[in-house]
C-alpha cells in the first residue's frame, strides 16, 4: 500500500474501533471512485475491517482484531479497548 495512503486507512481502522458503524454509513463517509484513494478496499483487502449482517441493524462494519492490532502497534486503539490479562482485545 503507498504510503500517502497508510494514514487515512488508519483513520478509517480507528473511527470503526471507536464505534461500529453501519454500512450506509461507512460507504457514504468512506468510498471513493478516486483510483488513487481505495481507502475502504485497501482496509477491507488487508483484513482490517469486515462487513457483518446484524439481525436488527443490518449490515455494520467493525474494526477487525487484525485491525485492532495495528491500530495497537501504531499507537492509536481507541481508549474503548483494553487488554485482558490473557491478551485477548475486548471492549471495556
Amino acid at each position: 500500500m503507498p504510503t500517502d495512503t497508510n494514514a487515512l486507512v488508519l483513520d478509517l481502522v480507528e473511527w470503526l474501533a471507536a464505534q461500529p458503524r453501519p454500512y450506509a454509513e461507512v460507504m457514504d463517509a468512506w468510498r471513493t471512485s478516486c483510483p488513487r484513494l481505495p481507502i475502504w478496499e485497501d482496509a477491507v483487502d488487508q483484513g482490517l475491517v469486515s462487513c457483518q449482517h446484524e439481525t436488527d441493524l443490518g449490515a455494520v462494519v467493525k474494526a477487525t482484531p487484525r485491525g485492532l492490532s495495528l491500530l495497537r502497534r501504531e499507537g492509536r486503539l481507541p481508549s474503548r479497548w483494553r487488554v485482558s490479562t490473557a491478551g485477548a482485545t475486548a471492549p471495556s
